[in-house]
């Protein structure tokens, strides 16, 4: 009898094998690669498929290609049919592909198991929920897998769900230059062997090559069903490395029995794993390196008070301690008497003790000694305040600088005395502090004026005051890249990466210039770092594949350009769902298998297919960037006169695809405009164009990017992928950009055409009217201008530039002497975004209605934002003539002159009114 206990018990084997050397040398094995292809499942297979009746075998192939041999077949067999909605468990072990193992669980592979994972991280047709009904369907199946993406650096595994098209000689052929069916010739004869039914594929004769030589692209992959006794037929599967779109589109007569396969939808999810990376990528960590190499990291400087504002402390802090020295030898001298008098005292004994004391003082040696104290100090603010190292080189000039030096001594001698004995009758006076913010709206002033000189001032004063600061370091690295400088770009770019090594923009902007200067090994490094440091980011992508495509490196570009759209197309999903979130909706989502979306390549929402365009490079790297100007120029054309799309591209089902469009149209929230002082440039520093809720696209968001940052020349060759991109082309930001570059110019011929595009696209675009408006100014049509201006103001939406509309249109109301429209205008310009011209335009508006006060106050506004500004001080000239201030006037006047007064008329109104009230000329 057997014990329970015993009954219980099971018996175990353990086997091990030896060899007496390795099977593979140390060098074969770090010279190589283990190949690894997991076949998961087939999804919604035909009716057919269901046993009744005799039993059926289920079968997938593959071709590994090798070098120099012929290919090696890989066979998948015995699959196993599951009734529908029947679910394969995760994770479940991977088999080997063996048959006739009889022992339980043997031909499970050791600590290897099918996990599964997100379908958007998957590089097969079918990663996106929507459902995309196919056309056509074939019982001998074939699916095109893109193998490219194994030549990515660093990939080593791909997956993906793959549709099952029919399998037909001549299609397959095009497709694979291959001459048979894997199941024609190997999986044939294995299948014989196993007596099982023959394979009866259409077409069965071979198509005869033209030219034999010519490189196979694609190896074919066989997947095969077939029942015992019958005659039916089996998919077959092929993987490719082509860049060819799938456009599949077989006569249903040439497999009739596959078309039970497009009417399930048949689909098989596939895994092709490698030991080790093809293409090697390069580590974090050296790109780092390389980095630092390049640009070593600047730790910050001590901070150490000096320069002009320096000497000036210092001079007032010797001024207070000689006043301290003679207060006390006043004291000393007179002090008894003084108590004894106090307020008693009269002028006359104030004098005398004054001339005593300055007796006293030169006989003890103490004015001297005194002015050696102050002798030095004068000296700093000699060298740091006014610059001067050098000897005159006339008496008259050294006479009018002591003159002018005498003048801040004093005034700053009184400053210091009013801090060591306050004046309880004066009031202190206010100092008024630009701010950081304040400064760059100045410089961007300047730049729309092209006033470039007074900009570099503006940019240069925020890098005195903050030179560790790299935003200040790259605003004017986009100022110099607009002035053509490219080599002062590159240095302002540099010294911005070199405070801080991970910032991402100043690693593109350093990229950029490295590609405009042919620095492409250093490009290379830079957009290679920004996308390891920040790998969500769109624009380092896109960048990164447009440097692959000067390279004219095809598959490296096609890499990062997949991987630009995967992060755009995350970034539109999380915006989806965070919107659902705050409206409180929720999405259901249809439970099943894989489907194929209408989501394309490079832009969030496609109604079409899933074509793959291509732009190519120009023959060169230092192709001139007029070529693609004129090629952006001739397609728009044609794509206005025809309204047709440039490109044929096929949609599969243009029913469903234009129903997604529509939902993706809806839910992607629509952008905040904003109109904040440092984002208000004209033309150079431009926001999101599009007002309405429209779809973006790789290439768009990189061209928002680089005419931020003035880089012109980098956005004629975006535009052109911009253009082709099947989820691009012509658009009313396309052409917003496009008259922008123009207007930067002085192209306005072209600018008025591409404006006239836009609008036609979007009426009721802001920013189409801002730009128009902007384009009939600087053209000197200001009654258009007007009309351009007032439309843009009456929008509900403010367009992106709404400081300097607001400042010419209120130019335009003060040449046609509408002075109340101007006063509301330039008011609601200082309540934006104040500024001298601002406040100038108000204190003109003011003066021109008689508003003395109103005005004097608007221009002292200005004058405090910049005392530079000659016409400031001719109209605070003119305010003090007309309140009869004679010595402000002459004062206003004096610097009026100084500063170099360019307008004749506003000089010669200020002689007029001078002569008629009698003053304010000291030249009279």
């Amino acid at each position: 009898m057997t014990s329970p206990t015993n009954l219980c018990s099971q018996c175990s084997l353990e086997v091990k094998v030896f060899v007496s050397e390795p099977l593979l040398t140390p060098a074969q094995i770090s010279g190589g690669s283990l190949l690894k292809v997991t076949l998961e499942a087939a999804y919604s297979v035909p009716e057919s498929f269901i046993p009744i009746g005799p039993l059926q075998n289920y079968m997938v192939g593959l071709q590994v290609p090798s070098v120099g041999e012929k290919d090696y077949p890989i066979l998948f067999k015995n699959g196993t049919l599951k009734l529908g909605g029947e679910r394969e468990p995760v994770p479940r072990p991977k088999k080997w592909p063996i048959a006739n193992i009889l022992a339980p669980g043997a031909n499970n592979i050791p600590d290897a198991f099918i996990v599964g994972g997100p379908y958007e991280e998957e590089e097969g047709e079918l990663n996106h929920p929507e459902t995309d009904d196919e056309s056509q369907l074939s019982f001998h199946g074939v699916a095109y897998v893109n193998m490219v993406p194994l030549l990515y650096p660093g990939v080593k595994r791909i997956r993906g769900a793959f549709h099952v098209y029919p399998y037909i000689d001549s299609s397959v052929y095009e497709k694979t230059k291959c001459l048979f069916s894997l199941f024609r010739d190997t999986g044939h004869h294995l299948i014989q062997n196993n007596k099982v039914g023959g394979v009866n594929s259409p077409l069965s004769k071979p198509v005869i090559s033209k030219n034999l030589k010519e490189d196979k692209t694609v190896k074919e992959k066989d997947i095969e069903g077939k029942p015992k006794p019958g005659d039916v037929q089996a998919p077959s599967i092929k993987s490719q490395s082509s860049d060819t779109p799938l456009e599949v589109e077989p006569s249903l007569c040439h497999n009739p029995e596959g078309q039970q396969y497009v009417e399930a939808g048949t689909y098989i999810v596939l895994e092709i794993q490698l030991d080790k990376a093809l293409v090697p990528k390069r580590m974090p960590e050296e790109l780092a390196r390389r980095v630092k190499e390049m640009i070593p990291p600047r730790p910050p400087l001590t901070r150490r008070t000096g320069g002009a504002q320096k000497a000036v402390s210092d001079y007032h802090m010797q001024i207070k301690n000689i006043s301290r020295a003679i207060l006390e030898e006043y004291h000393r001298m007179f002090g008894k008497q003084v108590a004894k008098l106090g307020s008693d005292m009269d002028s006359e004994t104030l004098e005398e003790h004054k001339c005593q004391l300055s007796y006293e003082l030169n006989c003890s040696g103490k004015y001297f000694a005194f002015k050696e104290q102050l002798k030095h100090a004068v000296v700093k603010i000699v060298r740091e305040k006014y610059l001067k190292t050098t000897s005159f080189e006339s008496q008259e000039e050294l006479q009018t600088f002591i003159s002018e030096l005498y003048v801040f001594l004093v005034d700053q001698m009184h400053v210091a005395l009013n801090q060591t004995i306050p004046d309880d009758v004066q009031g202190a006076v206010s100092t008024i502090y630009t701010t950081s913010e304040q400064l760059r709206l100045f410089a961007f002033e300047a730049e729309v004026n092209e006033n470039f000189e007074m900009a570099a001032v503006y940019y240069e004063e925020r890098l005195v005051r903050e030179p560790q600061n790299l935003e200040h370091w790259l605003d004017y690295g986009a100022f110099c890249l607009l002035t053509e400088d490219n080599i002062k770009a590159q240095e302002c770019f540099r010294k911005a990466l070199s405070l801080n090594q991970n910032h991402i923009h100043s690693l593109l902007l350093c990229g950029v210039l490295a590609v405009l200067m042919e620095n492409y090994e250093q490009a290379e490094i830079f957009f290679e770092d920004a996308t390891c440091l920040e790998p969500t980011n769109v624009v380092a992508w896109t960048l990164l594949g447009l440097y692959y495509e000067i390279q004219n490196n095809d598959i490296r570009m096609e890499m990062a350009f997949h991987e630009a759209f995967k992060q755009l197309q995350a970034q539109a999903l999380q915006a989806r769902v965070t919107k659902q979130k705050s409206t409180g909706t929720v999405e259901y989502v249809e439970e099943g298998g894989k489907v194929e979306s209408s989501l394309g390549p490079w832009g969030v929402a496609n109604g079409s297919s899933t074509t793959a365009i291509k732009v190519e490079a120009p023959a060169g790297p230092g192709a001139p960037l007029s070529v693609l100007d004129e090629f952006l120029e001739e397609s728009s054309k044609l794509q206005s006169d025809s309204r047709e799309p440039l490109l044929s591209i096929q949609s599969q089902d243009p029913t469903i695809s234009q129903k997604l469009s529509n939902i993706l149209l809806k839910e992607i929230p629509a952008k905040k405009e904003t109109s904040k002082c440092q984002d208000s440039s004209t033309f150079l520093h431009p926001t999101t164009y599009g007002i309405s809720q429209t779809p973006t696209t790789i290439f768009m968001e990189t061209i928002r990017f680089l005419m931020k940052v003035n880089a012109v020349q980098y956005v004629h060759r975006v535009l052109a992928h911009e253009l082709l991109c099947p989820q691009g082309g012509p658009s009313c930001e396309y052409y917003l950009v496009l008259a922008q570059t123009h207007l930067l110019k002085k192209d306005f011929a072209k600018a008025e055409e591409y404006l006239q595009q836009a609008a036609q696209m979007d009426y009721l675009n802001p920013n189409v009217w801002g730009v128009k408006g902007h384009l009939y100014f600087l053209s000197g049509n200001h009654a258009e201008a007007k009309a351009c201006y007032e439309r843009t103001i009456s929008f509900v939406v403010d367009a992106a530039e709404m400081h300097f509309i607001f400042l010419r249109l209120g130019h335009i109301y003060l040449e046609e002497k509408e002075y109340e429209k101007a006063k509301k205008t330039y008011l609601q310009a200082c309540k934006r975004s104040p500024s001298c011209l601002t406040w100038l335009g108000l204190g003109i508006a003011c003066y021109r209605l008689e508003e003395l006060t109103e005005a004097e106050d608007a221009l002292s506004e200005a004058n405090a934002l910049n005392n530079y500004n000659a016409e400031v001080w001719a109209y605070l000239a003119l305010v003090c003539l007309k309140a009869g201030r004679q010595l402000e006037a002459e004062q206003a006047y004096k610097y009026t002159m100084k500063l170099k007064l360019k307008d004749e008329a506003l000089l010669a109104e200020i002689h007029m009114v001078q002569e008629t009230v009698g003053f304010g000329n000291p030249s009279f």
